[in-house]
């Protein structure tokens, strides 16, 4: 019998989008560079929620040392007993196995938060401190829950920074919260992009 923790196949499943295989990679990674437990455990769930709507899960896998990100369909897995059941797997090419020890540059993170900020400094010098530290808010938002560059954000996730982030991480002023929903446009303009239509509550 093969070993179970090794019956994951190195291509990519037809049953997981590329965008969902990439998504899972990044929140697995952010989740493994956050210092704040709670932060790390907010973005396994988001991983986990993204994976349930396509019927996978996901484990990390010690491979000699070296961890792997392994997304398989949840009907493999035994809940009660915490494992895969080796008598429930039909094709191994349903699984994806993603390294997670030495295929990414430290740096990348860095270098996305950078540009982030030169963003933020873009929006303070042209328009001023009110949209600047709007900007800011919005680079913390971005880098802290997703590691990603501020453009890159969807009409959700903005949806999120304004009903949620700000309300409970950032307590902005009366002037930065009337004057949210242009900072973001100026960012975004600063970034070259429009930005996605968020419905505001």
């Amino acid at each position: 019998m093969s070993d179970p923790d090794r019956l994951t196949a190195d291509i990519d499943t037809d049953e997981l989008p590329a965008e969902v295989v990439e998504e899972a990679e990044r929140l697995t990674r952010t989740a493994r560079e956050t210092p704040d437990e709670n932060e790390a455990q907010a973005h396994r769930e988001r991983r986990e929620d993204l994976l349930a709507d396509h019927a996978f899960t996901s484990r990390i896998r010690d491979d000699e040392g070296d961890d792997v990100l392994v997304l398989h369909p949840e009907e493999w897995h035994d809940e009660d007993a915490g494992v895969i059941r080796t008598d429930r797997i039909d094709d191994l090419s349903r699984a994806v196995e993603i390294p997670l020890e030495g295929t990414e540059d430290p740096d990348d993170w860095a270098a996305v938060d950078d540009r982030n900020r030169d963003l933020v400094a873009a929006v303070r010098e042209a328009h001023g401190d009110v949209h600047g530290d709007n900007a800011a808010l919005l680079a913390d938002f971005a880098g802290n829950h997703y590691a990603k560059p501020i453009a890159s954000l969807t009409a959700d996730e903005l949806a999120e920074f304004r009903e949620e982030y700000l309300v409970r991480n950032a307590w902005p002023s009366e002037k930065q919260r009337e004057a949210i929903a242009e900072s973001i446009e100026l960012v975004f303009e600063a970034a070259g992009e429009s930005a996605p239509t968020v419905d505001s509550q």
